[in-house]
């Protein structure tokens, strides 16, 4: 009886142990960082125009209230083919934003875009800083999407 009282006791503790390594897992396993992530989800030729489609996810805990991004655009030949100014308007914390743009040139004329920088960042907490801070870039098309 005293062996079956000892063996119980131990498989008591071993339990309790491994129930214990699990929460500490649990408990360490690091927040997913918050930032901005903008993928270019679709290039379509419209008439002689091209229509850049961004699909935009902000997982900080602030509403970014109005972001205007300098963008450039390459063209084959991977030089610059136009610098302009791109307003994604309001960024819900949280939320995913579609945002289309049009260029007066076909999609086959543009490798790649580089978000080169906010010129315009309005967050009501005023962490200004958020419009770059964890910015993840994709694409989902034939051009690159650079940062």
């Amino acid at each position: 009886m005293g062996h079956l009282a000892h063996l119980s006791s131990t498989l008591a503790l071993t339990c309790c142990a491994a129930l214990g390594s699990a929460a500490s897992a649990q408990e360490t396993t690091p927040a997913k960082a918050s930032g901005l992530s903008i993928e270019l989800s679709a290039a379509e030729d419209v008439g002689e125009a091209c229509k850049l489609s961004f699909v935009v996810t902000n997982t900080h805990d602030s509403t970014i209230e109005q972001v205007v991004y300098e963008t450039v655009l390459f063209d084959t030949a991977g030089q610059v083919s136009r610098l302009t100014l791109l307003d994604f308007q309001d960024l819900p914390a949280g939320r995913l934003r579609v945002r289309q743009f049009q260029f007066p040139q076909a999609c086959s004329d543009i490798s790649r875009v580089l978000i080169n920088g906010a010129q315009t960042c309005s967050v009501a907490t005023g962490e200004d800083g958020l419009c770059a801070q964890g910015l993840t870039l994709n694409s989902r098309t034939k051009m690159e999407l650079l940062g």
